[in-house]
This record gives C-alpha cells, structure tokens and sequence, in this order.
C-alpha cells in the first residue's frame, strides 16, 4: 500500500527564507562617489557660495567665474588598507575629479570675488557687477 501525502510547493521555500535569514551577514557598504553639493545665499550685494568638497587639498581645487557661470572642479585622491598584523588584506586607491557648474541671475565682478577652504567646505565670496548691462526698449 502506497503512503498518500500532501505536495506544498512553498514549503522548501519557506525553509530556504528562514535558514539566509538566521546565517550571520557582513555587510560592507561601497564608498559613494564623491559630489560637490553646494549652499548659494545672495544678498543685495553679493552671492554667498559654500561647497562641501571633503578628502581635497586646497591645492586640488579651481575656482572659474566667467560672467554669471562659475564652475568648481577638483581632484579626489583617496586610499584605503585593510591590515591584518603585518598583513595587507585589501588595499584599495580612488583617483578621479569633481566638478560642478552653475549660473547665477546676475554677473559676478571678478575682481571682488574671494576663496577660502576649510575642514572640506569651500567658501565662495562672489560680488554683484554694478552697473548691469541691462537696458529697456521702448516699443514704438
């Protein structure tokens, strides 16, 4: 006589779900690329700029305005060791650059405008242009 029993296709499933849930995980979160991610206040004379640039030297950052557009770029430089007594078990090494471009409503005057760098935020100072270039037609 033949032994009937109930199939359950879930059931090696169900088993599989819970024996990765109970295995002990590593979690290793990868290293986001790096952003210049920027703060711009303005007031009636000029246009405060703060940008994070974390893991730069100042000598690896460059600042160009021309007109209304001011670009940021720098250079990354990042290196990682994983050392377990005298050995190296991982080394890991990031080379690579950021940049970041914007407008702004009004030109900036060059001449005025100022840097300073400190514990990776990039401060830009970046005076209005009097004298606008902006003129009004009249329509005839």
């Amino acid at each position: 006589m033949a032994n009937i029993t109930r199939f359950d296709p879930f059931s090696d499933y169900i088993d599989d779900v819970f024996r990765r849930a109970l295995r002990p995980v590593r979690w290793e979160l990868e290293d986001q690329p790096l952003q210049i991610k920027l703060d711009v206040a303005e007031n009636d004379k000029s246009y405060t700029v703060k940008a994070e640039v974390p893991g730069v030297k100042k000598e690896d950052i460059n600042v160009q305005v021309e007109g209304n557009q001011v670009s940021i770029t720098a250079e990354s430089k990042r290196e990682k060791d994983v050392k377990e007594g005298d050995k190296v078990i991982r080394s890991e090494r990031y080379y690579g650059s950021l940049s970041r471009t914007f407008s702004l409503p009004f030109e900036v005057d060059e001449a005025g405008a100022s840097a300073k760098y400190a514990d990776g935020i990039l401060e830009l100072t970046l005076p209005k242009k009097s004298g606008s270039s902006t003129k009004k037609l009249n329509v005839q």
